[in-house]
């Protein structure tokens, strides 16, 4: 399944999850969301899955990771197709 990122912003909170809008800007496609994660994980960065914290606007399949990076939380967003 391949997967592409996407950048979004947060619209607050919707039912206990947190609701991101997409941008409309794309980044890195991946053949497969494995992939990007093996590459994280062979650079020893930790990253934990929070899609089931989430809802991402007009998108039917998402990925959801989050680490840190320089002391700061960042996230990373796949929309899967």
């Amino acid at each position: 399944m391949p997967a592409t990122e996407i950048t979004v912003t947060s619209a607050g909170k919707v039912a206990g999850q947190e609701l991101l809008v997409p941008t409309g800007q794309e980044g890195a496609h991946y053949a497969h969301i494995q992939d990007w994660l093996t590459a994280q994980l062979k650079a020893k960065k930790s990253v934990r899955d929070v899609s089931q914290q989430v809802l991402v606007k007009g998108i039917k399949q998402w990925a959801v990771y989050e680490g840190k990076s320089g002391g700061k939380a960042v996230r990373w967003v796949f929309k899967i197709t």
